[in-house]
């Protein structure tokens, strides 16, 4: 597996500006939209759960559990952005992610932030 199985976040072409941070440098905020947030719950495969169990034994990283997050937290954002579109933004502030256990089936992943309209200046 490569670099890229494990990076995520949004290409240069992206007509959402996703930020972590209160404020997007060279831009204002015209108008504040509100929350909004992309949720996806994947449920563990059994293959994996086998390999991790055998993993944690020796020690080391769990490569295959770790792809499959990154995977879903892409999939988390791309459904913040498209709320965000959907609404009417263009930029999403603050954007932070909740990774919590969903009735011990799987994991919830939730990126959520603030949406907005941003214009230059």
């Amino acid at each position: 597996m490569g670099i890229e199985d494990f990076g995520g976040g949004q290409s240069d072409q992206a007509d959402v500006l996703v930020v972590t941070t209160n404020e997007a440098h060279g831009y204002r905020v015209e108008k504040v939209i509100g929350e909004v947030f992309g949720l996806t719950v994947r449920s563990r495969h059994l293959g994996s759960q086998i390999g991790a169990g055998l993993k944690s034994m020796v020690g080391g990283e769990l490569k295959g559990l770790t792809k499959t997050l990154v995977q879903t937290r892409n999939q988390a954002m791309e459904r913040l952005v498209e709320q965000a579109r959907a609404r009417g933004a263009n930029g999403v502030l603050m954007m932070r992610f909740d990774v919590t256990e969903a009735a011990d089936v799987g994991t919830e992943v939730c990126a959520y932030g603030t949406a907005v309209v941003l214009v230059p200046g």
